[in-house]
């Protein structure tokens, strides 16, 4: 089978070396991808130009497609390359709007009886003052729409979620994603990532993770796309697991279908562990980034054969394994992200038995250089959660470039338990 990767991160990467091993496989495209993708066919576009998107997919005889960033599915190309007679994995626009539209996933949760943070929706600055100078802090202000994961503030004070709320409902942050939004309670509790695979019907989570979205280590600094991410949590018990199966990963897929949207992709649910139990922190419509470069390294069985299931219903055939092992992957950025960052630096690397998944590249000259904020990840994967991180940062060190940064303190909270 020929199979077209749409993306060009890190989590991409990792998707394309993790169905380069199906036998049902035989050559991978990736548009744009990136030049670290040594494993793929790079295809010159962007996933937002739709038209052209499938054009390309149609000349090179694709036989199936994966579309992992929010933002084409979003604008539903996965809807175009199906009227096209090209299978996808991932969902219809319609479904995606459990990710693109927060009202969306927080009504859905609402009705549905999903646990979740209790809420308010504003489409205007002043009941939105109102509202939130009456409520405990620190407070969650969300825009509605996607702001490529910089769309949450959690406001410490009053004077913190009226800048934020400005900020939003007036357009000058986010745009139009920020003409509603949504005031939330703080959850309190460990954090836990699940990428579960959905056909419509059924429903399968693979190993949790822990993601690191804060910049600096103890989780100090701004949110960043992610820094690393270990799997699986220990956090996250056998009993967390069945509890979450029944009260919220099947009940969102019968939510979905009852309003006439089922959810066929990879349905990211983010979990925060409170003293009541888990409830939802957010929904995404994709894979997470760097959750699936820590999660697939562990995976044994055939992830395309996964894929392409869920693009059949006929999930429910499928059963994931996985390593009885541990992973950690660290993210190593270019110096003053998230905000103004230097970019053009050549990328050095010695050999390490660790997964490299690069993201933020470009070649020059014959020669990676750095061109984003997040440049690559490095995974280690160990027998213990300790081993798998001294080893990721052991391979971190057999890599180089101008002005790299990490946190390091990766894995640390779920190793104490946190």
């Amino acid at each position: 089978m020929k199979i077209l990767v749409i993306g060009s991160g890190g989590r991409e990467h990792a998707v394309v070396k993790a169905i380069k091993k199906s036998p049902l496989c035989d050559t991978v495209y990736a548009l744009p991808g990136n030049p670290g993708m040594t494993e793929a066919v790079l295809l010159p576009g962007t996933p937002l130009d739709i038209d052209k998107t499938v054009r390309m997919a149609r000349e090179y005889h694709i036989d199936f497609c994966i579309v992992t960033p929010e933002d084409p599915l979003a604008a539903g190309l996965v809807d175009a390359l199906i009227d096209a007679g090209i299978p996808c994995f991932g969902p219809s626009q319609q479904a995606a709007r459990i990710e693109s539209s927060k009202v969306f996933s927080k009504n859905l949760m609402q009705k549905y009886g999903i646990p979740t943070a209790s809420f308010r929706v504003f489409d205007e600055l002043a009941p939105a003052l109102d509202y939130a100078k009456a409520q405990p802090y620190p407070l969650v202000i969300k825009a509605d729409g996607l702001a490529r994961g910089k769309g949450v503030v959690i406001a410490q004070d009053v004077e913190e979620a009226e800048q934020a709320l400005k900020g939003m409902l007036s357009g000058a942050d986010f745009g139009e994603s920020g003409k509603q939004v949504i005031i939330e309670e703080t959850l309190q509790g460990p954090e836990v990532s699940l990428l579960c695979l959905a056909d419509g019907q059924t429903i399968l989570p693979l190993v949790s993770a822990m993601d690191h979205k804060r910049a600096k280590d103890g989780d100090k600094g701004l949110n960043t796309g992610g820094m690393g991410a270990i799997a699986p949590s220990p956090l996250f018990t056998a009993d967390l697991a069945e509890y979450t199966r029944k009260q919220i990963l099947e009940p969102t897929m019968a939510a979905m279908r009852a309003e006439g949207c089922p959810f066929a992709g990879c349905l990211f649910v983010g979990l925060m562990l409170t003293k009541d139990g888990p409830k939802v922190l957010e929904y995404n419509a994709r894979m997470g980034d760097p959750e699936t470069q820590a999660v697939l390294p562990l995976l044994t069985s055939d992830l395309l054969a996964h894929l392409i299931a869920c693009s059949k219903a006929s999930l429910h055939l499928e059963q994931p394994q996985f390593l009885d092992e541990s992973a950690c992957c660290l993210v190593l950025t270019s110096k003053g992200y998230p905000e103004q960052f230097e970019t053009g630096f050549p990328i050095t690397a010695s050999e390490t038995d660790a997964q490299v998944c690069f993201a933020g590249v470009k070649e020059q000259n014959g020669q990676l250089v750095t061109a984003g904020g997040r440049v690559l990840s490095v995974t280690a994967v160990k027998p213990s959660l300790n081993e798998a991180i001294l080893a990721a940062y052991a391979a971190a060190e057999h890599i180089d470039f101008k002005d790299k940064t990490y946190r390091t303190d990766i894995g640390q909270k779920a190793l104490k338990g946190l």
